[in-house]
C-alpha cells in the first residue's frame, strides 16, 4: 500500500485549483474530493483526508463557504468598501 498524502499537501493542491478557477468556476466539496483522489490516487488520498484538508482551508480563512443554489468553496472576496 502506498504512503498516504499529507493533509497539508492536499489542502495546498485544493487551494491552487480554487485560485486558478476563481471567477470561472465554483467548486463544491465533492468536486474537490474527486479531483484530489484523481490527482493523488485512491490508494493515497480518500474522502476523509479531503474533508480534513477542506477544514484546514476554512479554519485558516484561506477559503470560505458560499451559498448560491448550493454550497461552494471559494477564496474570500474583498469588498469594494474595504479598499478605502
Amino acid at each position: 500500500m502506498a504512503e498516504s498524502v499529507k493533509v497539508e499537501e492536499v489542502a495546498d493542491a485544493m487551494f491552487r485549483i480554487i485560485k486558478e478557477g476563481q471567477g470561472l468556476k465554483k467548486y463544491k466539496a465533492t468536486d474537490l474530493q474527486k479531483e484530489m483522489i484523481e490527482k493523488f490516487g485512491a490508494d493515497r488520498c480518500n474522502k476523509d483526508l479531503c474533508k480534513k484538508a477542506i477544514r484546514i482551508l476554512i479554519e485558516s480563512e484561506r477559503c470560505v463557504y458560499t451559498y448560491f443554489g448550493g454550497s461552494f468553496i471559494e477564496i474570500p472576496h474583498r469588498e469594494a468598501a474595504a479598499n478605502d
